[in-house]
């Protein structure tokens, strides 16, 4: 029997086509415009040829690959907490009409959409209700959730995201429920290797600005910490905070921890572990501002794998 097939937009560097990949689907036709995103996805799925690089308002829906599932983390910076949050009325946000032209044309049996928590709350709840009524013109019946990777993807981050899932079959629909909650049995200390001597590059070095308070702030190896706007949190986590794109800008935003060498951000290596992605997933050919930015953007791996393992039961 054919796995089922899935369209992939807004990939990234294919967070969610992996989780669906791992729950035995396979994914025929991708795109994404950011050109290093592209860059780390060809060198992970087998130099794929299946990812699109451009920008997929010009795009021409009849080249999509018919499918059964739709699958894409849309742009979030326009519905996120920390953002303006301009909903629709911001071009990134208008991006969901794309999708929802390309599904009017392909007409995917199953969609899944991924966005910040937040989602659900915008504009009072108006954008969610706008995305919910638009996939219900388009013929699909909606259910969503607000999965965490440290609840539902045993991973040890704070990062809660909203699932969209839209069935074309009403019994498809009854047939699926989104995954719930799991133990958090993988703590930091089992991802963060606090032994191994890493690059110079991501030590603190007195001069620095932040040097002092960091070391007067992590007095021992244990927990994470972050830096924000007012400069370094007091908090010491017991699990990774939500790890942002903004990484990739303000390199003072990677978590930082102390270890037998001093005090250092997180590794971008550390960042896709904290995501959930396998050990042999690379980064090669980009900056490393770059790398960091494709940790933040991401999603979490085994929460979406565990949605997709759902989603086949119903085929």
């Amino acid at each position: 029997m054919s796995k089922p097939t899935v369209v992939s937009l807004f990939s990234g560097v294919g967070g969610i086509d992996l989780g669906f990949m791992l729950a035995g689907f396979e994914v025929i036709w991708a795109n994404e415009k950011d050109r290093h995103a592209c860059v780390t996805y060809r060198n992970n799925f087998n130099g794929s040829n299946n990812i699109i690089e451009a920008d997929i308002s010009t795009i021409n829906a009849t080249a999509i690959p018919k499918c059964d599932v739709l699958v894409a983390g849309f742009p979030c910076q326009s519905f996120s907490v920390m953002g303006y949050q301009r909903g629709f009325k911001d071009p990134r946000g208008n991006l969901f009409f794309e999708i929802a032209g390309i599904v009017d044309t392909i007409k995917p049996k199953v969609i899944l959409l991924e966005n910040v928590r937040n989602l659900i709350y915008h504009a009072n709840g108006k954008t969610f209700i706008t995305i919910f009524n638009t996939l219900a013109e388009l013929g699909y019946e909606v259910k969503y959730s607000i999965q965490n990777a440290s609840t539902h993807g045993n991973i040890p981050q704070e990062r809660s995201r909203t699932f969209i899932a839209a069935f074309s079959d009403y019994d498809m629909l009854n047939a699926f429920s989104f995954p719930g909650e799991i133990p958090l049995t993988v703590s930091i200390e089992d991802i963060l290797d606090r032994t191994k001597k890493h690059h110079d590059d991501y030590y603190y070095k007195p001069g620095n600005r932040y040097y002092d308070t960091l070391n007067r702030k992590i007095p021992d190896k244990t927990g994470i910490y972050r830096i924000d706007d007012s400069g370094v949190a007091m908090r010491k986590y017991v699990m990774s905070p939500t790890l942002k794109a903004n990484m990739g800008t303000y390199h003072d935003r990677v978590p930082v921890i102390r270890d037998d060498f001093g005090i250092r951000k997180l590794t971008p290596y550390e960042c896709l572990a904290l995501q959930g992605f396998p050990k042999d997933f690379i980064f090669k050919g980009i900056p490393i501002e770059a790398a960091y930015k494709q940790c933040g953007n991401t999603v979490c791996v085994p929460v979406v794998k565990r949605i997709a393992e759902n989603i086949i039961k119903v085929f």
